[in-house]
């Protein structure tokens, strides 16, 4: 059978949204990892032939989208979509139906696990909630059989005027058995990173979901649509988390390595567990020579921990903090105090690893104006290589989201998609929408442009083209 991964352009006119991690726009490109081992599952597993286009990065029309489709035989169509894509995405369906009134259409994605009965347009759309790797396969085979959907765990169709949502599908419990991702279907797109600052690059990930209880977090997207997948039929909790092992993890770096690549950043949405698994990452990565990067809670970071990084080519740890203000921290079900970032940060300056800070504005009603500033104030003391300032949004799914609804904290009434490096939907009880976002500005102007910031930043690019990149990162994280 005939596939296509299709990332449609983006029809609002605003910065594309970016699929892998979910909640933002695109500042810098990255693989979606997530569809690409869904491909080689596809392709490498089923047999099938499959194509990817990204429209997105290629910096296409609507006019060659359509021209494409006018002129394209796939037998069906997927996209992964996420809440900030969804409004592009069925816009990009109603173009394929234009000319391919019956080919199916296939969606899959945190955004179609919550937002699933919106999704199915007509019959020919297929909706894959959650974890979408084994469903997909298996409604592939079932479609090129002319079977439909009735039966297959995970997935959600039409018949007309009625919409059937199949029970939820069992989580993969070996992550080793999944297919390594299908890097050659972009390996034409050239991507940057520009905390790792070196390339080529790529994105992988090591286990997937987190167990921790933040209130307001939207995880990676694959992570996400698991959450909301499993939290239906399980009062909310968590999925468990998956592992894959130190072997399987091996194979891919190797594979990597082999491929030319010199940097990897770490989409797990908590990267550190403890020191023996650590350790055993960090040794593969030096044995091949490879500079990466990551996530992680700053309540993980050890002495040791932060050794192994430092010796290991960590060119940078993304760290959530969130807040400087404990009150905060403690409403949203952080697990950390301020004293624990300060701790964190500063044993990985002692082993040289570059510290990302993630910070989020209007995380609980407890936001004042002055907590803010307070926190870019401890930001600024304690000297990190980069800081990510957002807004919040309150993500249907999460528990923030219920909160704010009930509250009437949010503009209009209900959620609606928004650039979360720029705008608010929340007028909290201390601090309005605008308000919050002003401070973002002020805060992204206030440690981004400082002279000794562009310095130090300058003198690690190891190609113009890496600074080049880095430099329309920044332009698009200041002004859109």
């Amino acid at each position: 059978m005939k596939l296509t991964f299709i990332v449609p352009p983006c029809y609002d006119h605003r910065q594309p949204a970016e699929r892998s991690a979910g909640c933002t726009r695109v500042v810098y490109p990255m693989p979606n990892i997530y569809e690409l081992t869904v491909a080689a599952g596809l392709r490498d597993g089923a047999g099938h032939e499959v194509a990817y286009r990204d429209f997105v990065f290629n910096h296409h029309s609507a006019d060659d989208f359509e021209r494409f489709v006018a002129d394209d035989r796939s037998e069906a169509y997927i996209i992964w979509a996420v809440n900030l894509s969804i409004e592009s995405d069925l816009q990009a369906i109603s173009v394929v139906r234009r000319y391919h009134s019956a080919t199916p259409v296939i969606m899959m994605g945190p955004g179609p696990t919550y937002y699933s009965r919106k999704c199915l347009v007509d019959d020919n759309v297929y909706v894959v909630r959650g974890e979408p790797d084994a469903t997909v396969v298996e409604l592939v085979a079932a479609l090129e059989h002319k079977r439909g959907a009735e039966g297959i765990a995970g997935v959600s169709y039409r018949c007309g005027d009625n919409i059937t949502h199949n029970p939820s599908r069992p989580l993969i419990t070996d992550l080793d058995a999944l297919p390594l991702p299908a890097r050659d279907l972009v390996a034409d797109h050239v991507y940057h990173n520009p905390k790792l600052k070196t390339g080529p690059y790529t994105t992988m990930f090591t286990s997937r979901n987190c167990p921790f209880r933040c209130i307001y977090c939207v995880p990676s997207s694959l992570s996400f649509a698991r959450e909301i997948e499993y939290g239906k039929d399980h009062d909310g909790r968590k999925p468990t988390i998956g592992f894959r092992s130190l072997q399987s993890i091996e194979r891919e770096v190797e594979q990597l390595a082999a491929q030319g690549f010199k940097a990897i950043g770490f989409m797990d949405d908590n990267f550190i567990w403890n020191e023996e698994r650590t350790r055993g990452i960090c040794d593969i990565l030096r044995r091949h020579n490879i500079v990466w990067g990551c996530e992680a809670r700053v309540d993980a970071i050890t002495e040791p921990i932060a050794k192994m990084l430092g010796e290991s080519g960590c060119r940078y740890i993304d760290l959530g903090v969130e807040s400087f203000d404990p009150g905060i921290l403690e409403y949203v079900k952080k697990g950390i105090t301020p004293d624990d970032i300060y701790r964190a940060v500063d044993m990985l300056k002692r082993h040289r690893v570059p510290v990302k800070l993630n910070i989020l504005i209007g995380s609980s009603p407890l936001e004042t104006r002055d907590t803010v500033k307070h926190t870019l104030r401890e930001v600024k003391k304690l000297g990190v290589d980069q800081v990510m300032f957002n807004i919040v949004s309150p993500f249907p799914g999460t528990k923030y989201y219920t909160l704010c609804k009930e509250n009437g904290w949010i503009k209009g009434g209900d959620y609606k998609p928004t650039d979360v490096q720029r705008e608010s939907i929340l007028n909290l009880p201390n601090i309005s929408a605008r308000e919050m976002e002003r401070l973002l500005f002020r805060n992204n102007i206030s440690f981004f442009l400082r002279p000794a910031f562009i310095i130090k930043q300058m003198r690690r690019f190891s190609s113009w083209s890496e600074f080049a990149a880095s430099l329309k990162a920044l332009k698009i994280k200041l002004f859109g």
